[in-house]
């Protein structure tokens, strides 16, 4: 008698979890690396409050942790970080995709000939997740590490992705998008951004004027692959003293170049 089919990755018998249930201790683990991801050395005290957990408990999963080289210790600071571990496993979404590789050359061109900060982008669960960078030799410059966030509707890179959205997926963005307000200068409606989008595909380049950080300019252009799909985002972005306006027409023309010549690595036509 032919045997049921079973779904590969779950043991024989195991009943589906429903979409609510889930591990404690380790959702408790993920809420410690998040947490530590998202800043520069944190204390066991701050990352109970953050968390609002007992120090006792972050002390067990920090341990825990940082037996498996997740987590780092400082003791002179008394601070936390993440561990080389961590990278390791992270670097393994990267290996998904040659992406990173085929843009490393021409972000770093793009910096050499711009002066400023080169960055590559994707879109993951509505933000723009920043995967590369080539940073400039300037003391004042922009900094986004990779695994850095940002919202669609606040970033050069996000409103880059969002030109190339067709307008079914437009209007499914906007219907569920925050349009939190970062500066004076952030998109906060669906007509502001309608038109920031309609700019962008006419010039070929989008621009992010102080709408993320006050004083921070960025240039972006998306990225298609084989099959005309918007996969990712690279963009330049430093000071608005060093960026005026006639300096972002030429910088989004290298910018707007650099994104079709990593399209073409990636067999766009």
């Amino acid at each position: 008698m032919q045997q049921p089919t079973r779904r590969r990755g779950r043991p024989k018998g195991m009943v589906p979890a429903p979409a609510t249930s889930n591990i404690q201790a380790l959702d408790r683990a993920l809420d410690v690396l998040e947490a530590l991801a998202a800043h520069e050395g944190v204390t066991l005290t701050e990352l109970s409050a953050h968390l609002g957990q007992s120090a006792a408990t972050m002390h067990r999963v920090l341990a825990t942790l940082e037996q498996r080289q997740y987590v780092e210790n400082d003791p002179e600071r008394q601070e936390w970080f993440v561990g080389p571990e961590a990278f390791r496993l992270g670097s393994a979404f990267l290996r998904r995709t040659n992406l990173v590789e085929r843009s490393r050359s021409i972000m770093r061109d793009l910096m050499a000939r711009t002066g400023e900060t080169a960055n590559l982008g994707i879109e993951r669960d509505g933000d723009v997740l920043f995967v590369s960078q080539v940073e400039t030799h300037e003391t004042i410059r922009a900094f986004f590490p990779p695994g850095t966030r940002a919202p669609l509707h606040a970033s050069g890179i996000g409103k880059a992705l969002l030109s190339a959205f067709d307008d079914a997926r437009l209007a499914a963005f906007i219907r569920t998008a925050r349009f939190d307000r970062f500066t004076d200068k952030t998109i906060v409606t669906a007509a502001q951004l309608h038109d920031a989008v309609a700019i962008t595909r006419r010039r070929g380049y989008s621009l992010d004027d102080e709408e993320r950080t006050v004083g921070m300019r960025c240039v972006a252009a998306s990225i298609l692959n084989s099959h005309g799909e918007a996969v990712a985002g690279i963009s330049i972005s430093g000071p608005t003293i060093r960026l005026p306006d006639a300096r972002v027409r030429e910088i989004g023309r290298r910018v707007a170049d650099a994104a079709a010549e990593v399209s073409n690595r990636l067999g766009a036509r």
